[in-house]
């Protein structure tokens, strides 16, 4: 019989490349769903990725313990994938509240219902490189020491040391991967990879004339999220339980990220790029460069896309959207 998987965040990037790689392994792919006034938008990446009619949709809400538990009772999964969260960064400055209850919290109700409802399930923690924040190691491996510098990588903190708990407690099948940057055509517009190379191409259809930046000069280990999304899987066929940082190992500064956007449509990114305060962060995590060694050597997993080809193919993606 297909093994089930019930994806939390599954409307999201991470969760429609996730459910379109599962799907093509035979699984039955369930995903929960919260309400929204937006119904028929929230699918979107799905229906980008022609598979929004293959999965099951459950209601549900990670604020909601009872609606886990019966999202896990109806569909019996033997591998559950907890992606959701409040994940914008500067957006938890202002919502610190909602990014605890969902970003941390919620963590705490997927595996409680796991646990209670499913205990022989597996189950993956999508914990982000963010939790490193004030880097206490150049480079950053499973052993580094974290130093959270946002609401949001504090939330996220909590759910990582969370699912270590349950580990060790329950002896629950449960692994976190340490995700450093990943992106796609899917990441939502207030993402800074999807912001440069929105902007890069509304700019060389004539619907712009410049794109306003914040911190250009912080550094990232950016990587595509269809590479990232089978490490998640990797780990949950494992035998044993274990977590594991997933990266490139290369990092980049925005500005030159900015330039590869920017040279591909032919512009001078100095002609049409201003900074703006505003967009900087209260607290800036300066530089973030992952040691995916573990996960190469256990998982057998690397990244197989370069920096240049994602943004290339985020570009035309963006140019092919404008034209519509």
């Amino acid at each position: 019989m297909a093994r089930t998987a019930l994806i939390t965040g599954v409307t999201g990037q991470d969760g429609a490349y996730l459910s379109q790689f599962l799907l093509e392994k035979g699984y039955r792919v369930c995903g929960l769903v919260r309400r929204s006034s937006h119904e028929g938008v929230n699918d979107h990446r799905l229906r980008w990725l022609g598979i929004e009619r293959d999965i099951e949709f459950i209601d549900g809400n990670l604020t909601d313990l009872s609606s886990l538990m019966r999202a896990v009772r109806a569909t019996k999964p033997d591998e559950v994938y907890n992606l959701g969260a409040q994940s914008f960064v500067k957006s938890s400055w202002q919502q610190p509240i909602l990014t605890g209850n969902v970003t941390a919290i919620g963590v705490a109700n997927v595996l409680e219902a796991a646990r209670l409802e499913n205990p022989e399930a597996r189950f993956y923690q999508a914990s982000s490189s963010e939790m490193y924040g004030l880097v206490q190691h150049p480079v950053q491996s499973e052993k580094t020491p974290f130093y959270p510098r946002s609401p949001y990588a504090v939330a996220k903190l909590y759910g990582h040391w969370l699912t270590i708990n349950y580990r060790e407690s329950y002896k629950f099948f449960a692994c976190s991967g340490i995700l450093f940057n990943h992106e796609s055509p899917l990441r939502g517009l207030e993402f800074v990879t999807r912001k440069v190379t929105d902007g890069a191409a509304r700019i060389a259809l004539g619907k712009a004339t410049h794109l306003e930046m914040g911190n250009v000069d912080a550094k990232r280990d950016w990587g595509h999220a269809r590479d990232y999304v089978r490490a998640m899987w990797l780990m949950l066929q494992m035998d044993e339980p274990d977590d594991y940082v997933i990266a490139t190992g290369r990092t980049t500064t925005v500005r030159q990220m900015i330039e590869i956007a920017f040279r591909h449509v032919g512009l001078d990114p100095e002609e049409h790029i201003r900074i703006n305060p505003e967009f900087l962060r209260p607290a800036e995590v300066d530089i973030l460069l992952g040691d995916p060694s573990k996960a190469k050597a256990v998982l057998g997993w690397e990244a197989e896309t370069g920096l240049e080809d994602m943004i290339v193919e985020m570009v035309d993606a963006d140019l092919a959207r404008h034209r519509k």
